[in-house]
């Protein structure tokens, strides 16, 4: 009696079991019926047939993270490399994620592996990593057409790594290397190539300033002898007509031949004094002639009597 009553309590609760379906918030529920599709299961609490339907498929509504594989890819410009990400996904219809494909994680994870390779071909190595933004939006345009058929929506795609080869790492380094050095020598031609302009302007402005230094000069010489000889000019002006004014006086004319003569023994006596040759007079000079001759006509007589 004991054994039936306990083999009837868990028939009573697998019953249950079976009648009573708790879907939990993150998920929803295949329902099939006599193996047939029949409803998609909500969060909440439902109530089935035992034994003649069932929960064919549970799927997970939250975002999934999906981790792409490494692989190796060819680039536009020929080049090896290895690349992975990530990608985001969410089934949006329970019904096409169980009917419309058998595994929609692995084939959204080889749908992103086959994309990605064939748009790493369209780019060269440089552009893959300057352009690893556009790269993600177009895997997930590609990626988000082919799969709405399952039922699942890709939100992102994101590239973790490009790796390139061993040998293509190291030729890069050495392009890197030289691009570089030459960076380097166009710099310092550069510097070289600004220093020799600046001395050369430097050289010409030091010629213009010495030029119109020298320029202001003679004509600050040139304005001083103007203003001296304007100034000597007013003063013989000025006494010619004191001299006229005073040789109409009385007496004026004997002034005057008296301050000419003046004049005429004053500068006599600065040219005998600053002259490197005898410089007299003319009627000193006949007289200095006369004399010369004299003692040659005795020098003469002299000779002839001895």
């Amino acid at each position: 009696m004991l054994v039936t009553l306990t083999f009837g309590l868990l028939f009573v609760l697998f019953i249950l079991l079976k009648l009573i379906l708790i879907v939990e918030m993150r998920e929803v529920c295949i329902i099939e019926r006599l193996g047939k599709f029949r409803a998609v299961m909500q969060p909440g609490v439902h109530f089935l047939i035992p034994f003649i339907d069932r929960v064919a498929y549970r799927h997970e509504t939250r975002e999934q993270v999906l981790d792409i594989p490494a692989q190796s890819c060819i680039s536009k410009d020929n080049i090896q490399i290895n690349v992975d990400g990530l990608v985001y996904i969410k089934v949006m219809d329970g019904m096409k994620a169980s009917y419309g494909i058998e595994d929609y994680r692995n084939a959204s994870v080889n749908l992103a592996q086959t994309t990605m390779r064939s748009e790493i071909g369209k780019l060269n190595l440089s552009e893959t990593f300057s352009e690893r933004d556009k790269l993600n939006e177009t895997i997930v345009t590609e990626i988000d057409k082919a799969s709405d058929p399952w039922g699942i929506k890709v939100l992102r795609y994101e590239v973790k790594n490009i790796t390139p080869s061993p040998n293509v790492i190291h030729t890069l380094e050495k392009q890197m290397e030289a691009e570089r050095e030459k960076r380097a020598e166009i710099t310092l031609a550069e510097a070289e190539r600004e220093s020799t302009i600046n001395l050369s302007e430097g050289q010409r402005q030091e010629a213009i300033n010495l030029s119109e230094g020298d320029k202001q000069r003679q004509i600050n010489e040139a304005e001083g002898r103007a203003r001296e000889i304007e100034i000597l000019t007013q003063a013989s002006a000025e006494g010619v007509n004191m001299i006229a004014k005073a040789a109409l006086k009385e007496g004026g004319d004997k002034a005057i031949k008296m301050r000419l003569l003046e004049q005429y023994i004053q500068q006599t006596g600065d040219i005998l004094a600053t002259a490197d040759v005898s410089v007299l007079p003319a009627e000193i000079a006949k007289l200095e002639g006369f004399f010369d001759g004299m003692e040659k006509v005795t020098a003469t007589t002299q000779g002839g009597q001895a």
